[in-house]
């Protein structure tokens, strides 16, 4: 009778290289695996029992002997299964590891058996949020001695966050169906699911073009000889550079520094309040200010901005360079993407009241683009956002009302009303009804800027 594996570790392959947990070597307590007994084992048990009871109580020799065999069948399974020593390496590769919501990932195990024995059957079984779909199932009918087996499936999640995928499960059975053994391995993988993004169109917000803008140059050395801020040269550097009076001064050859091009900024400023938002689900109002926050920021670092996500409560992502902006010393924007999307994959209701942290970090300096997506304001908490224009070169802000989102109605009266308070203090305000595309509101908040649709903080237009 051919016996079956039993798993000893699992390898979790990803970008770091594999994973090895420690070995699990199948010798686990008897008792368990007697509870392991199929239907078929332990109708065939009772019916031993039942043909021993009845040869007793009839004098049948004969009758007793099959009872005995009936008996023995399912527990010599058991014996056999429990005593397997088997070694099954297993891994997982899930392609690609950060999808956004509603596309697929792909997932491809890979079964190895190491020993010098074929196995049975064997049954893989994946632990799979149920929000990526059921769990999958695959019978492996026998594998050869150092053998592999390679299988796939996928998931897709309409909602963000992050999944856990595992650990692995290995089901082990005799060849006659008579017991069933469950070996769990260690490693798990994890899905991240970022908002989804929408393309944004290239238009001019404030008259800057591009992320190092038009013109934008700061001249380090534009007041004459004596203003002149020179380097050490540099193997290459152009002899007409050079500056003889610092080379004298300081003995050695100096150059005139080039002209350093000025990185815009952006900030986009996200309102997680719980009070801010009503409904819940991919559809609703505040699912949609994080989409809309994705989008801007993916489309402002392909643009070449210094960007930084920042929170009402106060948390700046990634709080690294120049005032806490990604990207301002040239770093990688894919990187950068990543991590604002990581962190907008799992963003949830603040249980704050108010925005005064975020404005705090505002309040620090802010002399670039300013988007925010904001929820439900009420007039004190409109007055504190229409403080934080301060010093922001151009300030936009879309408003939603999550109550019109419940009922897909219209932006209501309160909400008109913070509306216009917030155009008085400066901002470029676009109210956002219920399921409307990013990409028509950012070109509307352009069209806005550029037709003078915003006013100087004292109830005039621009």
């Amino acid at each position: 009778m051919a016996t079956p594996a039993a798993p000893e570790g699992q390898r979790a392959d990803d970008r770091d290289g594999p994973q090895v947990p420690p070995a699990e070597d199948g010798r686990g307590d008897l008792r368990a695996t007697l509870g392991g007994l199929t239907t078929r084992g332990r109708s065939f048990l009772a019916a031993g029992a039942a043909a021993a009871v009845c040869a007793y109580v009839l004098g049948q020799a004969d009758l007793l002997r099959v009872g005995l065999l009936l008996a023995a069948l399912p527990l010599i399974c058991a014996l056999v299964l429990h005593r397997t020593r088997y070694r099954v390496a297993t891994s997982r590769r899930l392609t690609p590891q950060r999808v956004e919501a509603g596309t697929e990932a792909r997932v491809q195990l890979r079964m190895e058996n190491v020993s010098k024995l074929p196995t049975g059957l064997l049954m893989l079984q994946d632990h799979v949020p149920y929000m990526l779909g059921p769990r999958p199932r695959f019978v492996l009918d026998r594998v050869e001695a150092g053998g592999r087996r390679e299988v796939s499936y996928r998931v897709r999640s309409d909602l963000r966050g992050r999944f856990p995928l595992g650990p692995l499960q290995l089901r082990l059975s005799d060849p006659f169906g008579m017991c069933e053994l469950t070996r769990s391995f260690s490693a798990y993988d994890t899905l991240t699911v970022v908002p989804r993004t929408t393309p944004l169109p290239a238009v001019r917000l404030g008259g800057e073009a591009s992320g190092y803008g038009d013109g934008q140059h700061r001249a380090l050395a534009l007041a004459g000889d004596d203003d002149v801020i020179p380097r050490a040269y540099r193997h290459g550097d152009d002899l007409r550079r050079v500056h003889w009076r610092s080379t004298a001064r300081y003995g050695e050859l100096m150059v005139r520094r080039e002209e350093q091009p000025q990185r815009s900024h952006c900030t986009v400023l996200l309102d997680t309040r719980r009070v801010g938002y009503q409904g819940s689900g991919p559809d609703s109002a505040f699912e949609w200010a994080v989409s809309g926050a994705a989008s801007v920021l993916t489309h402002m670092l392909e643009r070449g901005y210094a960007v930084r996500l920042l929170t009402d409560t106060g948390a700046a992502v990634p709080g690294e360079g120049s005032d806490g902006y990604a990207g301002a010393s040239g770093g990688d924007s894919v990187e950068t993407a990543g991590l604002m999307m990581d962190t907008l994959a799992i963003v949830d209701h603040s249980e704050g009241a108010g925005l005064s942290r975020a404005s705090d970090v505002l309040r620090a300096g802010s002399d670039g683009l300013l988007v925010a997506f904001l929820g439900d304001l009420d007039e004190e908490q409109a007055a504190l956002v229409g403080r934080m224009r301060g010093r922001a070169g151009t300030a936009v802000a879309f408003v939603l009302d999550s109550g019109s989102w419940l009922t897909a109605g219209a932006v209501t009266g309160p909400v008109e009303t913070r509306v216009r308070q917030l155009r008085e203090a400066g901002w470029t305000v676009v109210p956002v009804p219920p399921g409307a595309r990013p990409s028509d509101l950012w070109q509307q908040a352009a069209g806005d800027l550029r037709d003078g649709v915003v006013t100087d903080g004292h109830g005039g237009l621009a």
